[in-house]
C-alpha cells in the first residue's frame, strides 16, 4: 500500500530537506518584507490560516526555484542512513516521530543555503552597481513591490536571478 504524504508530520526525510530550504527562504523573504514596511500577513494568493504570513508565502513563490535547483542533486545522493528518526513534540504537544538529516548533513545543507543567498547575480541594483547578492535582490524586490502598491500599479514583475 502506498503511503500518503502527511502535511504536519515529518515522515518523509527528503520532503523535510526541502521544507528546511523553504523555511530559510521564508526567513529571508519575511525580513525583506518587514524592511520594505509591508505587512507580511496581508497576502493575495495564499489564504490566511494558522497564523501563517500569507504575503511571505506569496512573495516566496518566484524564488522557490532557487531552493529546488540547489536541493535536487544532493537529495538524489541521500541514502536511508543519512536520516535519523526521533521522537519529539509535534502539534498540540503530542509526541510524534520526525525524520530528518543527521546533524553533519544538516550543517552542510545550511552552509549551502547561506552560500546560495550570498551568490552574486548579474541584475543591476536599484541605485548603483551592476551585480548584487540574491539576498539583496529579494530585499530590493520587496521595496519595488511596495512602491508599486503605493503607486497603485496593477502589474509588478519581479526580476529573477539566473543561477
Amino acid at each position: 500500500m502506498r503511503r500518503k504524504r502527511e502535511d504536519r508530520k515529518a515522515y518523509d526525510g527528503i520532503n523535510n530537506v526541502f521544507n528546511f530550504g523553504y523555511y530559510v527562504l521564508k526567513c529571508h523573504v519575511h525580513k525583506a518584507l518587514i524592511k520594505a514596511k509591508l505587512e507580511p500577513y496581508l497576502g493575495f494568493l495564499h489564504a490566511l490560516k494558522d497564523s501563517t504570513p500569507s504575503l511571505v508565502c506569496d512573495f516566496m513563490e518566484p524564488y522557490r526555484y532557487l531552493i529546488d535547483d540547489l536541493l535536487v542533486e544532493p537529495c538524489q545522493k541521500y541514502k536511508k542512513k543519512d536520516f535519523v528518526a526521533v521522537t519529539d513534540f509535534m502539534m498540540n504537544l503530542r509526541m510524534g516521530k520526525k525524520i530528518h538529516l543527521w546533524e553533519y548533513e544538516t550543517n552542510e545543507l545550511a552552509d549551502a543555503l547561506a552560500e546560495l543567498f550570498n551568490r552574486t547575480v548579474s541584475i543591476p541594483r536599484i541605485r548603483h552597481e551592476f551585480k548584487q547578492t540574491i539576498d539583496t535582490l529579494i530585499s530590493e524586490e520587496a521595496v519595488l513591490f511596495a512602491k508599486s502598491l503605493q503607486e497603485k500599479k496593477i502589474i509588478w514583475v519581479p526580476r529573477l536571478a539566473n543561477v
